[in-house]
C-alpha cells in the first residue's frame, strides 16, 4: 500500500498531538542523555541544537509555503471553473427555445452539484460517485450542444469553446484538489522536529539547566505550525476551506427550472 494512502485517513488532531508528545518525550530523553554526560572530561555544550532549530525552521517554511501555494491553486481553480460555467450559461441563453431552457437547466444542475459537493465533508467513495455524475452531465450538455449545432445555431464556435472550457476546468480542478504535500516531506519535518527537541534536551542536560516553560512553548509553536500546514494540505477535511463564493454568486441569478 502507498504511504500516502496510509497517512491520508489519519485525523490531523491525532497526528499533531502525537508529534507534540513525541517531541516532549524526545526532550526528556535528551535531558537524561545530557545528564549522564555532565561532568565528564571533554564534554562541552555544543551548537548542534542551534543548527537543528535552523533546519527545522527551513523545513517548516518550505512545507507551509508549499501547502499555501497548493491552497491558492485550488482557489484559482474554483474561480476558473465558475467563469467557464458562466460562459457556457451565457452562450446557452442565446439559443432558441426549447434548447435554451433545457441546456440552462442542465448547466445549473451541474453548478449546483459542484457547490453542494464542495460544502460538505466527503466520505470515502463520494468523490468517485460525484465524478461519475459529472461525467453523465457532461454527456447531456454535449448532446444538447450537438443538437443546437445541427440546428444551425449562430453561436456555434463560442458555444463549443465554452463547453470545452467547462470540461477542461473539471480536469484542472480535480488535479488541484488531489495535489498534496508529499508524505515523505511531512515525515522529514516530523523527524527533524523530534530530533531537535532531543538535542535541546541534551544541551540542557549537559549544562545542568531545565527550561520547561521555554521548551513547552517551543513544542507548542512547532505543533501549531505543523497543524496549519497539514490543514492547508487537506481540502476535504480541514478547517481552512477553499471559498466557494464564485460558484455561489454564479448560482444566484440562475433561475431554478
Amino acid at each position: 500500500m502507498d504511504l500516502d494512502q496510509i497517512v491520508a485517513p489519519l485525523d490531523i488532531h491525532i497526528i499533531v498531538l502525537a508529534l507534540g508528545v513525541a517531541m516532549l518525550a524526545a526532550w526528556q530523553i535528551g535531558r537524561c542523555m545530557g545528564g549522564c554526560l555532565r561532568g565528564k572530561d571533554g564534554v562541552k555544550p555544543s551548537k548542534f541544537d542551534d543548527a537543528s532549530i535552523g533546519l527545522l525552521g527551513l523545513l517548516l517554511a518550505f512545507s507551509f509555503g508549499t501547502s499555501i501555494a497548493k491552497h491558492d491553486q485550488r482557489r484559482l481553480a474554483v474561480v476558473a471553473d465558475a467563469n467557464a460555467i458562466g460562459d457556457l450559461y451565457t452562450c446557452a441563453s442565446m439559443l432558441k427555445e426549447p434548447g435554451r431552457t433545457t441546456l440552462q437547466a442542465v448547466i445549473r444542475k451541474y453548478a449546483q452539484l459542484r457547490f453542494d459537493l464542495s460544502r460538505r465533508r466527503p466520505h470515502r467513495g463520494d468523490l468517485e460517485e460525484a465524478l461519475a455524475r459529472f461525467g453523465r452531465i457532461h454527456d447531456q450538455m454535449t448532446a444538447l450542444v450537438e443538437q443546437a449545432l445541427s440546428e444551425g445555431a449562430p453561436i456555434a464556435v463560442p458555444l463549443a469553446n465554452a463547453l470545452n472550457n467547462v470540461t477542461s476546468n473539471q480536469t484542472l480542478r480535480l488535479a488541484a484538489y488531489r495535489d498534496r504535500l508529499p508524505t515523505s516531506i511531512v515525515f522529514l519535518l516530523y523527524t527533524c522536529a523530534i530530533v531537535t527537541a532531543m538535542l535541546i534536551g541534551r544541551e540542557q542536560g549537559v549544562e545542568g539547566s531545565t527550561d520547561v516553560a521555554g521548551t513547552v512553548c517551543f513544542i507548542l509553536l512547532v505543533s501549531i505550525a505543523v497543524y496549519v500546514t497539514l490543514d492547508l494540505n487537506r481540502p476535504e477535511s480541514g478547517l481552512i476551506r477553499v471559498s466557494q463564493e464564485p460558484i455561489e454568486r454564479l448560482l444566484s441569478p440562475m433561475p431554478v427550472q
